[in-house]
This record gives C-alpha cells, sequence and structure tokens, in this order.
C-alpha cells in the first residue's frame, strides 16, 4: 500500500531477517514496484542470495543495491556506517538516505563494489568483531584467574587509552563490567545469525586461512 503512494523512481529499503523472509520480499515487491525503482536490502542477508535478487528483480528493470549497516542501537546517535553493493546507477539513487544515516565527516561509508559486495564486507566485519571479542574474553579470564591481579575491571578501563587495543567493543566491555563486574548475568551463548559461518565456509573457498576468525 505503502509503495503505490510513493513517487516514482521510488527507492524501497528492506531490513528483514535473511533466507525465505527477504525471499519472499523481494518477490513481492517485484509486483509492485516499477521499471526505474531500486531495492536496497539493508538485513544481513548472504551475498550469493543477493546476487540471485539482482537477477530477479532486473528482469523486470528495477535495480538493487545490498547494504551491510553496523552501528547497532547506537547508529541512531553516531550514524551507521554502510558498506554497499551494486551499480553505481542504482547506487546514485540511494546516495541521499546513505548520505543521512552515516557518520559525518568522510569515513563509515563505501561503495565496496559490484552485487553481494557490501553484505560479503559486513560478513567479515561480523567476522573480525567475533574475532575480537573472543579475544577480550580469554584475556578477562585469564586475569582473573590469577590471584595477583586484584581488578579487572580496572585493568580494562586502563586499556581504554593509549594502548593499541583500545576500541570501541572494549569501551562496551568495561561498560558491562561497570554494570556487573564478575559478569555473573552473562549468559555464554549467543545467537547464530549465520555470518560467522558463513566468513569460515568463504574463506574455505577462497583458500584464505582464518585461524582466530574460525577459532571464534
Amino acid at each position: 500500500e505503502l509503495v503505490g503512494k510513493l513517487e516514482a523512481p521510488r527507492v524501497v529499503w528492506v531490513m528483514v531477517p535473511a533466507g525465505a523472509a527477504t525471499q519472499s520480499t523481494v518477490d513481492e515487491l517485484g509486483e509492485l514496484l516499477e521499471p526505474g525503482d531500486v531495492v536496497v536490502d539493508g538485513g544481513n542477508s548472504r551475498w550469493t542470495d543477493d546476487e540471485k535478487h539482482s537477477e530477479e528483480l532486473a528482469a523486470k528493470g528495477i535495480g538493487f543495491v545490498d547494504a551491510g549497516v553496523s552501528g547497532g542501537v547506537w547508529g541512531l546517535q553516531n550514524g551507521y556506517a554502510l558498506m554497499v553493493g551494486g551499480d553505481a546507477e542504482h547506487i546514485a539513487k540511494v546516495q541521499p538516505i546513505f548520505d543521512a544515516l552515516k557518520p559525518e565527516g568522510d569515513a563509515g561509508f563505501v561503495h565496496a563494489g559490484k552485487v553481494g559486495a557490501g553484505h560479503f564486507s559486513k560478513m567479515v566485519h561480523n567476522g573480525i568483531e567475533y574475532a575480537m571479542m573472543q579475544a577480550y574474553a580469554e584475556g578477562w579470564e585469564l586475569l582473573q584467574a590469577v590471584d595477583s591481579v586484584t581488578d579487572v575491571r580496572e585493568v580494562f578501563r586502563s586499556w581504554q587509552e593509549g594502548t593499541v587495543i583500545r576500541s570501541w567493543l572494549l569501551d562496551l566491555a568495561v561498560n558491562a563490567l561497570d554494570e556487573d563486574e564478575h559478569l555473573e548475568r552473562l549468559r555464554g551463548f549467543a545467537q547464530d545469525s549465520g555470518e560467522g559461518r558463513w566468513t569460515v565456509e568463504a574463506a574455505i573457498d577462497n583458500a584464505v586461512p582464518l585461524p582466530a576468525i574460525t577459532a571464534s
């Protein structure tokens, strides 16, 4: 109903779970949109699905852009880092939206390449994120295990400035320790979004060793 009210050429941004939900949404939009319109998949779809969706929509004259989005709940205040893939002409139609969503300054946005490149880049980003979180967790556990270190939280806090391992993930870890010093409320489980597995599978397909990311 909303699509019919928008002026052409229209840009429709989709953010639904990867897989069947995205496919059904693309199918439906293919029947509602017209040549010259553009669909942006801003969810965490697999890059190989992007190629399929692009071909399906291109047959109807509809453009497709895949957008990997990072920033979480803090993106509203800080801006969202955007990694996009697709034809330059389609991205140009969406660029005003990208400019409004990205952080201020020159960083935080990249046209990573052809269709699939945006989600592939975001997938690798997430693989790196998981490995970094695993390293911080292992370091925290080792610090806590020895008698000589009496304040693990303050050790982590001291790393926030002047060290080569400072990062936003470290800042978030310190915030978590401030709320729950011994992380007693933390469950050792995270829902599988698929991106970690896809990263490892892509590494195998491309003969690239990823020992740290695979271990996480």
